[in-house]
C-alpha cells in the first residue's frame, strides 16, 4: 500500500489517494481519488506514474464517500480504465449524479439554510462558491455496497464498516486482521470533520457521529488512514479526543442559550465561529445545529418558531455522550 498526496485548495488541505498493488496477480486498486481540477488530476497521474502505473491500470476505484474532494475522479478514471467503483448505496446515486438524487440534495440544503435562519445573502453567496467552483468530474457508474461487505481488492481484503455522519454513506474499509483502516473522513488528524452541514440528507447528524466515534474507538485499530494529511497512529485516542471535543462543544452551546436566550443555529454558528464565507456558509450553522438537534431529540431544547431554547440545565452531557 502506498499514499499519494494530492492538493486541494478548494476546501481543507492534503487530500490522500491510497494504492493497493498487487504485482503479482496484475490488481490495482484507488482508495479514494481527489478533487476533479487539473492540479489534482496532474498530482494523481504524476503519483501513479512514479510508480509505474497509470489511470488505465486501474482496476477498482474503491470510495470512502461522495463528497467530490474524494470521489471527484472517479467517472473519469473508469471510463480511461473500465474500473469498478465502489461506494455506500447511500452515497451510490450520487456519485453516478444521479439528476432526481442530486436535485433531493440540492432542495434539502435549501430548506435547512432557511431553517437554520441563514440570511438570504449568505445563502446567495454559497450559492455563488458552488456554482463557480467547477470540482464535479465526470458521473461514475458505481457499484453499491453495504456495511459488512467484503471486497477484495488491489490484493488486499477490506471489509466495509459504515460510519455514518460526515456523510449518510461514509464508510471505513477495514484491513484483514483488524489492525488498520482507511477510514476517510470519519476521523481526521488535524481538525474534526464538519457533521450536519456537510450532509444535509443526515438525521440526527451528531448521534450518528458520536456512534461512529464509538465504534472506530472499541475496534482498537493499531493506526488509520485518513482522507485528509498524515496516518494516525493512535486513532482510539484520537476518536475520543474527538468524542469529548463534541460534548465541550455541546456544552459551549448551552451555555450561550443561557447567556443570549432562545436563538437560531446560525446565530449560534456566529458565537462559534466568527463571520462565514465560502463552504463555511454552511458547514458552520450545520455544525451548531447537530448539537442544537442532539439537545431537541434528548429533551434538553425546545425548538419553536425557528429557534432554540433550554428547557433543562441539569443534565449530564457524559449521558450525551
Amino acid at each position: 500500500m502506498d499514499r499519494i498526496t494530492l492538493g486541494n485548495e478548494e476546501f481543507e488541505g492534503r487530500n490522500n489517494a491510497y494504492v493497493l498493488a498487487d504485482d503479482d496477480a496484475d490488481e490495482l486498486a484507488l482508495v479514494d481519488t481527489g478533487i476533479a481540477t487539473d492540479p489534482v488530476r496532474r498530482d494523481l497521474r504524476d503519483g501513479l506514474a512514479e510508480r509505474g502505473y497509470d489511470f488505465a491500470d486501474i482496476d477498482d476505484i474503491v470510495l470512502t464517500h461522495f463528497h467530490v474532494d474524494h470521489a471527484g475522479l472517479a467517472g473519469e478514471i473508469q471510463a480511461e480504465s473500465d474500473a469498478t467503483v465502489y461506494v455506500h448505496e447511500a452515497d451510490a446515486p450520487l456519485v453516478a449524479q444521479d439528476p432526481d438524487a442530486v436535485a433531493a440534495v440540492e432542495d434539502r440544503r435549501r430548506e435547512r439554510l432557511e431553517e437554520w435562519g441563514v440570511p438570504e445573502d449568505a445563502r446567495a453567496e454559497l450559492l455563488d462558491f458552488l456554482e463557480s467552483a467547477e470540482i464535479d468530474g465526470p458521473p461514475a457508474e458505481p457499484t453499491p455496497i453495504e456495511n459488512g461487505e467484503i471486497l477484495e481488492v488491489g490484493g488486499r481484503t477490506l471489509e466495509t464498516i459504515h460510519a455514518p455522519g460526515h456523510a449518510a454513506g461514509l464508510c471505513c474499509f477495514e484491513t484483514a486482521g483488524g489492525d488498520e483502516a482507511f477510514v476517510g473522513d470519519a476521523v481526521l488528524p488535524v481538525y474534526t470533520p464538519n457533521v450536519g452541514g456537510a450532509d444535509a440528507r443526515v438525521e440526527r447528524p451528531l448521534e450518528k457521529y458520536v456512534a461512529t466515534l464509538r465504534r472506530i474507538a472499541d475496534r482498537d485499530y493499531e493506526r488509520v488512514w485518513p482522507g485528509h494529511r498524515d496516518p494516525i497512529d493512535e486513532p482510539t485516542d484520537r476518536a475520543l479526543t474527538i468524542l469529548e471535543h463534541h460534548r465541550e462543544r455541546t456544552e459551549t452551546i448551552l451555555e450561550l442559550l443561557d447567556d443570549h436566550g432562545p436563538a437560531d443555529a446560525w446565530t449560534i454558528s456566529a458565537h462559534l465561529f466568527g463571520d462565514l464565507e465560502g463552504i463555511h456558509i454552511v458547514h458552520g450553522p450545520g455544525e451548531a445545529f447537530a448539537h442544537l438537534d442532539h439537545l431537541r431529540h434528548e429533551g434538553v431544547v425546545a425548538f419553536e418558531n425557528g429557534e432554540y431554547r433550554s428547557l433543562d440545565e441539569s443534565v449530564s452531557l457524559d449521558d450525551l455522550f
